[in-house]
This record gives C-alpha cells, sequence and structure tokens, in this order.
C-alpha cells in the first residue's frame, strides 16, 4: 500500500521539489493551498504523512492541532512535518507537535534525509497495525434497521474502513459478514461505528468476534503483511556515537527520530555487540538526536554497563551505532520516567537528555561538550 501525504503549501516551488523527493520513498502526495480545505481533508480523509508551510504560522499551526485531534482508537494521527521559513523557531514548533523539521529554501539532501527517517517510522508503524489493503463485498447489518451492503476497503486485526450504502452514525454497533480471498469460510462479529463521512466511508472497530473466526483472520492478513507496505528503505542515515553514559547517549546523525518516539539501538566495538531500546529525549532537525536507555531490568542496565566498561578498557576500540524506529510515540511508562538507572552514580547526561528540549540547540551542545572527558568515546 502506498503511503499517502497532505501536502499543505503555497509555495510551488518548495512543493515541487519535496514531491521529487517523497516519489523515491513510495510516497504519494496531495497538495492543498487553503487550511480550511487541508483540515476538511485530513477528517474526510486517511494521510500517514502531513507535510505543513508555515508560511502562514496561524493555519499551520491550526493544521498540527488538527492532525493531534485525529488520534484515536482506530486511527493513528499523521506524522508530521513542517516547514520552516525561519529556523529560529524550530525548538517551538517541536514543542508544539511537530514531529519533523525543515528549513526553507529546502535543500534536496536535507529533503532526503527527513523522509527517510519519517517513512522508516511509518512502515514501522503500519506493520504494527498490519492493515491490508483489499475489496470485498461486505453486510452490515444494524438491529432494527434493514442491512447496509458495502464494499472493504482495508483490514486490521482491531478494525476495517468499508464504503458504505449510505453514511452510518458514530458509536452505532452492526453486525458484521464478509468473505476474504483465498480464505474459507465467512468471516462475521459484531463491530462498532468508529467514524464515518459524508459519502459513506466508513470506520469500524471490532468489538466481539469468535476466537477462531479470529485466528483464521489473523493468519489471512499475516500471509499478505509485506503487500501493505512499499520496499524496504535503504538504511538510516549514518550514525555516530559521540557521547554515552550507563542513562543514554547522544547520537549525530542527519536523520534524528522525533522527539518521544521510541528507538532500538545496535552498539558494536571490537566484536562485543549489544542491543537496547531507547527513548528520543531531545531532536534536533539534521544534526542529532539524545536517547535515554529506559533500562526498566537488571538486564537491560547490565548490558549497557558492560558495554561502557569494555570501551574504557579498549582506549582505541571504535563504537558503531545502528538505530530503527520501534514506534512513534514511547511506552507510557517510559515518557514518564522520572527517575534514572537504580545506581547511585550521578549521571549528569541523562539529566542534559531530560531537560535538553528546554535549551536551545547551541545551548544543549555547548552544555554536552562541557560533560565530556579528555577520552570521549567517539573522537
Amino acid at each position: 500500500m502506498i503511503l499517502q501525504t497532505l501536502l499543505m503549501s503555497k509555495d510551488d516551488l518548495t512543493a515541487e521539489r519535496l514531491i521529487q523527493v517523497l516519489v523515491q520513498y513510495g510516497v504519494a502526495v496531495d497538495r492543498s493551498n487553503a487550511a480550511d480545505v487541508a483540515l476538511s481533508r485530513l477528517a474526510e480523509e486517511r494521510f500517514d504523512l502531513a507535510i505543513v508551510d508555515f508560511d502562514d504560522t496561524e493555519a499551520a499551526l491550526k493544521m498540527l492541532e488538527g492532525c493531534r485531534g485525529l488520534a484515536g482508537p482506530d486511527r493513528n494521527p499523521p506524522v508530521t512535518i513542517a516547514l520552516l521559513p525561519d529556523a529560529s523557531k524550530i525548538r517551538s514548533i517541536l514543542g508544539a507537535g511537530a514531529h519533523f523539521i525543515l528549513t526553507k529554501p529546502v535543500v534536496y539532501e536535507q529533503a532526503q534525509n527527513t523522509f527517510r527517517a519519517a517513512t522508516a517510522l511509518l512502515r514501522r508503524e503500519r506493520r504494527q497495525s498490519a492493515r491490508i489493503a483489499v475489496q470485498a463485498a461486505i453486510s452490515l447489518n444494524i438491529e432494527g434497521g434493514s442491512p447496509v451492503e458495502g464494499i472493504l476497503l482495508d483490514l486490521s486485526m482491531g478494525g476495517m474502513d468499508v464504503l458504505a450504502a449510505k453514511p452510518l452514525p458514530s458509536t452505532t454497533l452492526v453486525h458484521v459478514s464478509f468473505e476474504l480471498p483465498d480464505c474459507v469460510g465467512a468471516i462475521e462479529g459484531s463491530a462498532e461505528v468508529a467514524w464515518s463521512t459524508a459519502n459513506g466511508q466508513t470506520g469500524l472497530r471490532f468489538i466481539d468476534i469468535e476466537a477462531t473466526t479470529r485466528e483464521r483472520m489473523g493468519e489471512w492478513l499475516n500471509a499478505r503483511s509485506h503487500e501493505a507496505l512499499p520496499e524496504e528503505p535503504g538504511e538510516v542515515s549514518p550514525c555516530k556515537l559521540t557521547d554515552l553514559s550507563l542513562g543514554g547517549c547522544y547520537v549525530q546523525t542527519e536523520s534524528p527520530f522525533p522527539q518521544s518516539s521510541a528507538v532500538d539501538l545496535c552498539l558494536r566495538a571490537a566484536g562485543m555487540e549489544i542491543h537496547t531500546e531507547g527513548l528520543v529525549r531531545v531532536m534536533h532537525p539534521g544534526r542529532g538526536m539524545g536517547i535515554e536507555f529506559p533500562a526498566r531490568t537488571e538486564e537491560q542496565r547490565k548490558s549497557v554497563g558492560d558495554f561502557i566498561a569494555f570501551l574504557t578498557g579498549q582506549p582505541g576500540a571504535d563504537p558503531h551505532l545502528e538505530t530503527s524506529p520501534r514506534s512513534l510515540v514511547a511506552n507510557s511508562d517510559d515518557l514518564n520516567q522520572a527517575s534514572g538507572p537504580e545506581s547511585d552514580v550521578e549521571d549528569p547526561l541523562l539529566e542534559l537528555l531530560r531537560t535538553g528540549t528546554k535549551l536551545e540547540e547551541e545551548e544543549f551542545l555547548a552544555e554536552l561538550h562541557k560533560q565530556r572527558t579528555p577520552a570521549p568515546v567517539s573522537q
């Protein structure tokens, strides 16, 4: 399934450049010049990505707010990219809810790096939801009413999109019945209308499906999960580990992931390799990101500690880092974690990561430089 993007911008040159880049990543682009039209389309259609031009700040902020308002049990809000004519506004716009930032005039390589990270994150999100495009006849039976016929558009374990013969009110309970290609027997169960548009496009959330039926549906979805996604993206821009402590690290990369997102990390050095999870606490567009290690278990803390001890004992070892997205928003327990790893040792880097969003980028990097020992992790 092709990723869908809504671009709100009156800037023809910028729009043309962005579309040229997005095509490389299997992304289809719809463009709107007016904020009210873009907001209406966001409410009625599903978009994976929303690109918002801040030439009109008021309209752009409304777009970001509208995107956040789309979050629900059967609908993920789009990943947002802000186009900023003024780089000094980066921190405030990230605080307003943008996931990524592109400064204008947009440089081709800058756009490539940003979309590389954004599409990698979107593909990960798609795999987790496993929403598969399919066209099949479906019958929607409302208690006390006549059956409504429709066409099934896509399906996941949590629900489906349907084009119904008539609009259905939100929260309506329906009995659904449909058959999937190459799947023996009908799929039946109860569902609730999560959202609906005037043309009959409807989002349904499953309420009750028999275990055996759910198992059959799950097997069908798993067998076709690769069809829901474009080809795997190339590797995200190279990462350079510059700072490391028991509680976190700072990574130089042209393709950082959004603040509050969850990532997987693989650290290697001279034959030693560890894997751990991370939470992006600080994101500097086009430059790097500060990652906290939630370290919920003793094993996780020990693996990072062993890696640091190994590097300390191998002064010539050159550490390598690979990062990949886990989810757009990290686990709530990690986001709300207020104390450091269970250790009596102070961790200035971790404290800086947790307070770094209050600092301008140059202030943060200056403080980071002050913390470094004469023999940093990576020169």
